[in-house]
């Protein structure tokens, strides 16, 4: 093989690592932006608990729950 044809060879699996590695990247921030507007749900979802005066669990009082063998 020819120094021209192994530099073409090096070259075109440079191409194929970088074509994978791009595809890889892409779906990693696929699934990233997918998992920030579920985030964002959420905390939309929580601030307006808030708004609605719904006392967040870590709030409350556990003396004022009653026992569940009641």
């Amino acid at each position: 093989m020819s120094t021209q044809q192994e530099r073409l060879q090096a070259l075109e699996l440079k191409a194929v690592w970088a074509e994978d590695l791009l595809e890889q990247l892409n779906l990693s921030v696929f699934r990233q932006a997918q998992e920030i507007e579920q985030l964002r749900r959420q905390l939309a979802h929580l601030r307006q608990q808030l708004r609605d005066g719904a006392a967040p669990a870590a709030e409350r009082d556990p003396r004022d729950e009653i026992p569940p063998h009641y």
